[in-house]
């Protein structure tokens, strides 16, 4: 039984671990726990559909106390220009200070500077392009680029730029996207004092939802839609949703082979010890007894092994939490590369694996119990 643990407490571990380190790549990347935009903005996205910097969702954010940390974002699409060629591409307004504490956007800068110098004694701008843009557009660190597209106002929008950083690869998120310093996004876009959306962080993906109401109640702005990171990205949470039921037959399995390894170890504990039960019906001890003292001691027997399983699991378990394993192939799930299968190391992982074990010993044993409370001394003490 003590195995039995040791197999279902890792199970568990790695299919929550590796689901939980999918979902948090995909929140810290550039989702964010919670989205903040104007009415649908979600649905159909408009310039014209801006939330104003002063209208108070700062301060309340900046208030409220399960709030991590925030980050304000304008999007928009245009035309990019190198030397040579032209390609449409995503332009991306961000905060430099603010989206580094929201967002893992500073840990993918691959070349150059994050921001380090948004303006060179030339005026121009510093912008991060993606990997995609720079192959595009045969654009490196220190060369410019020509961004057209449309304003707010309905003006063409238009400026040079100065390339600082390369984010991310080739195949990430950002690969066909340009990011310009929040401050030169609205002036590009004329769009000053306003963003389209505020990504904000809690202490965990699992709060989302309750962000969520939370902030939907203190905004109290019909216009203002409060979104959780399983609505933003609905078609990613609904694949993992969907990869979660399949897994359940796994489980089953998993779950299927313990108890035929508890049912065996409980009807060898029984069965090798039928004369010793027929002895002790035989000088007079009550049937409801030894009932009662081979589940008993099944039971005992299980939470022992779990014990057992428990201290030799945690070297185990911390291994695959830290250091987990590193796949020869990563998987693409809706557009997240995963390429490291990890566990966790929680409560329920250990309570779960007690639970089933000890309560299968316990049901498995009432057969054998019961067989052996009914027999017969001379049946238990002959050699049949």
């Amino acid at each position: 039984m003590g195995g039995g643990y040791i197999l279902l407490a890792l199970t568990i571990s790695l299919v929550e671990g590796s689901y939980n380190n999918i979902i948090n790549i995909v929140t810290t990347d550039h989702t964010g726990h919670v989205q903040i935009h104007k009415e649908n903005y979600l649905e159909r996205p408009g310039i014209f559909k801006t939330l104003s910097r002063g209208s108070g969702i700062e301060t309340l954010l900046a208030n409220e106390p399960s709030v991590r940390s925030w980050a304000p974002r304008i999007y928009g699409v245009g035309l990019g220009y190198g030397d040579e060629k032209s390609a449409p591409l995503s332009i991306v307004g961000i905060d430099p200070v603010m989206e580094r504490n929201t967002t893992s956007i500073f840990g993918k800068v691959r070349e150059g500077n994050y921001f380090s110098d948004p303006v060179n004694s030339d005026g121009y701008y510093s912008v991060m392009i993606g990997y995609g843009v720079a192959d595009m557009l045969k654009l490196s660190i220190g060369d410019e680029i020509v961004l057209i597209s449309s304003g707010a106002d309905g003006s063409i929008a238009n400026d040079i730029y100065r390339v600082g950083a390369l984010v991310g690869s080739r195949d990430s998120y950002e690969k066909m996207t340009v990011y310009l310093p929040l401050e030169a996004a609205q002036d590009f876009f004329s769009m000053k004092g306003k963003v389209h959306e505020y990504a904000v962080m809690t202490s965990h993906p699992s709060e989302a939802w309750k962000l969520t109401a939370v902030l939907s109640a203190i905004i109290d702005d019909p216009l203002v839609t409060v979104s959780p990171w399983q609505v933003v990205e609905a078609t990613f949470y609904k694949s993992m949703e969907a990869d979660k039921q399949g897994n359940k037959v796994t489980m089953g399995i998993v779950v299927f082979l313990i108890c035929i390894g508890v049912l065996n170890t409980v009807l060898m504990s029984v069965l090798e010890r039928t004369k010793e039960f027929g002895v002790m019906l035989a000088v007079g001890t009550n049937r409801l007894m030894v009932m009662a003292m081979i589940i008993l001691e099944i039971v005992t027997l299980g939470l022992l092994s779990c014990a057992i399983g428990f201290l030799l699991s945690l070297p185990l378990l911390y291994w695959f939490t830290h250091v987990g394993i590193t796949m020869p192939q990563p998987i693409d799930m809706g557009g997240v590369i995963y390429d490291t299968m990890v566990g966790e190391m929680g409560a329920a992982i250990f309570i779960i694996p007690v639970v089933i074990i000890v309560g299968s010993a316990a049901a498995v044993s009432f057969i054998p119990a019961i067989r052996a409370a009914l027999i017969t001394p001379l049946d238990a003490l002959s050699d049949r």
